[in-house]
């Protein structure tokens, strides 16, 4: 159950993340509302998941996974390319987040 807490927490953090940018600096409420709304569920969720996650590695996949589709988001939804060096960077944080996974007690 507590990789279901993560899970949602990750979702609401891409929710929350795409809609800053549609927000257009604070300038439209109804994005700017859902974003907000969108990152307390998402914080919501991740204390839930740390009762039982220890924080280093909840923090790991948490980060490490919204990194990766927040990139495919703005990839595919918003447009902006990407580049070799960030991809590269992107596979080293999740090289990194899987061996914290691997190798945490």
């Amino acid at each position: 159950m507590h990789y279901l807490y993560l899970g949602l927490a990750i979702l609401f953090e891409l929710i929350g993340s795409s809609f800053i940018k549609m927000s257009d600096g604070y300038t439209k409420p109804l994005p700017t509302a859902i974003f907000v709304v969108a990152y307390i569920v998402c914080f919501y969720f991740l204390s839930l998941a740390l009762r039982t996650i220890p924080l280093g590695v909840a923090y790991a996949v948490w980060s490490g996974i919204g990194i990766v589709c927040t990139t495919l988001i703005s990839v595919f939804i918003f447009r902006q390319s990407i580049n070799i060096p960030t991809l590269i960077g992107i596979g080293l944080i999740l090289a990194g987040v899987v061996t914290m996974h691997i190798y945490s007690k």
